[in-house]
């Protein structure tokens, strides 16, 4: 039998995936649904809400639901700007997968995921990197967060993009030796690393793929390469500045805090990029708890949503979600 419409339909979108979420009032969780990217900064506003309809479709089958939800929860890689927020939430209302909708950047929902006092700094590394934070009167600050136009470094595709040059230097002579000479092009099937550039040059192989040698550069830098090595501390370094800087703007620099890390460059087994950052945020920010989130960030959208529709923060139904979520991973 068909059951009433869910009270939130949650959806984390990265740049590479998203996360869809089905959720009652009361915390059940009645459908979880992941699917192809739909960032309008990676593919077509069209085809990124033609994938969120059918995401949602097969969600609500699953659940034996009808839609649209009582209320749409979006956590967005790409909503940096209020001109994005406007054009995503005017075309997600267009799907009619919601009653109301409201979109609001990932960085806020994995906060929400992972910091239990509702406030704190979360430090995304994925694709790209981003910082944001809440004061505990609710303040908010983050970063525009678009590459090198916001003055970014790091991310997946940082980490790529650095790791040809540092390939292409060595092997020409300009750089030190390093196993990014061979793990680089060897990667693609190819040869030399030079070889990499002229393919990304030439349109065969998509610029965008580059991200995928950061896992392999993190690889590189555990077993003991020195060049991997450096561009990993500089990583570090550079998500430390991050959150620090962000600490700064809300005025939390002496208070405890939280300080959530997100993102699929922190799935690495490489100690090193944890113990460089602890330090350093150890040395800045002294009354901070590091912790990577073990949560989907799926899950902060769909509280997001609960909050928004009054649920009590703490209360029953987040103890109930958080439980299915878990026994769900």
């Amino acid at each position: 039998m068909t059951r009433r419409p869910p009270a939130v339909l949650a959806v984390d979108g990265g740049n590479s995936k998203s996360e869809l979420a089905l959720v009652s009032r009361s915390g059940e969780l009645l459908a979880l649904e992941r699917g192809p990217t739909i960032s309008h900064q990676q593919v077509p506003i069209e085809l990124a809400m033609s994938r969120l309809a059918e995401q949602a479709e097969r969600a609500a089958a699953a659940a034996e639901v009808t839609l649209p939800a009582a209320l749409g929860s979006f956590v967005l890689a790409g909503a940096d700007f209020a001109t994005d927020v406007a054009l995503l939430r005017r075309a997600i209302a267009g799907t009619g997968v919601a009653t109301d909708v409201r979109v609001r950047n990932d960085a806020f929902g994995a906060l929400r995921a992972g910091a239990p006092s509702g406030w704190g700094i979360t430090v995304i590394c994925g694709s790209g990197v981003n910082a944001a934070g809440i004061a505990p009167d609710g303040r908010t600050e983050r970063f525009a967060a678009v590459d090198d136009l916001s003055g970014d470094f790091g991310g997946g595709y940082g980490i790529g993009i650095e790791a040809l040059r540092l390939a292409v230097r060595a092997r020409d002579g300009r750089g030190s030796a390093t196993a990014l000479e061979t793990i680089v092009p060897g990667h693609f099937g190819l040869s030399r690393p030079i070889d990499v550039t002229r393919a990304v040059y030439e349109g065969r192989i998509p610029r965008r793929r580059l991200e995928e040698l950061a896992p392999a550069v993190l690889d590189a830098a555990a077993a003991g390469d020195a060049v991997s090595r450096d561009l990993v501390d500089r990583v570090a370094d550079e998500l430390s500045v991050m959150a620090v800087a962000i600490a700064r703007r809300l005025r939390v620099v002496r208070r405890p805090l939280d300080v959530v890390l997100t993102g699929g460059v922190f799935r690495t087994t490489d100690a090193g990029l944890f113990t460089r950052l602890q330090e350093r945020l150890t040395t800045a920010l002294p009354h901070a708890t590091m912790t990577r989130l073990v949560d989907r960030p799926v899950l902060g959208a769909a509280l997001l949503g609960l909050d928004d529709l009054g649920v009590p923060r703490g209360g029953a139904a987040e103890r109930r979600l958080r439980q299915e979520f878990r026994a769900r991973a």
